[in-house]
């Protein structure tokens, strides 16, 4: 069996959580992470817990087979806790965990980019209409 060095080890290392390549795990999480629904569940959810019915009033347009999806696949990679509650009907609250709420700085900048700069892209994507 060969014996690799420490900067090899390292070098492997890196390479095992590189996003340029297909196959690596940061990748699939980058893939979730970029979803518009990802970004306005948890910005829904940056301010404390909330009901299903409640993230499916405030996020407009989204349908209940997408919010369940991205909600479970927020629970799944630990950015959220799902409780329910007893009662008739049940009560499913969400709420962001100590991980998915480190996420929110990122988030939100990425969400208040896209309310500043909407007008500059839409006057960029006018010219760029007009001339194809």
């Amino acid at each position: 069996m060969p014996t690799t060095t420490a900067a090899e080890r390292r070098a492997e290392a890196k390479l095992a959580y590189d996003a340029y390549i297909a196959e690596c795990p940061s990748r699939k999480l980058l893939d979730t992470l970029s979803d518009k629904w990802v970004t306005l569940v948890l910005s829904a959810l940056s301010a404390g817990p909330r009901r299903y019915s409640d993230l499916s009033r405030v996020i407009a347009g989204v349908s209940q087979k997408m919010l369940t999806q991205t909600l479970r696949a927020l629970e799944r990679d630990g950015m959220l806790t799902r409780t329910l509650t007893p009662s008739v009907p049940v009560r499913t609250d969400y709420e962001l965990t100590d991980l998915g709420r480190s996420l929110l700085p990122v988030v939100a900048a990425i969400k208040g980019w896209a309310e500043t700069h909407i007008e500059d892209v839409e006057r960029a994507r006018s010219r760029y209409d007009s001339l194809t």
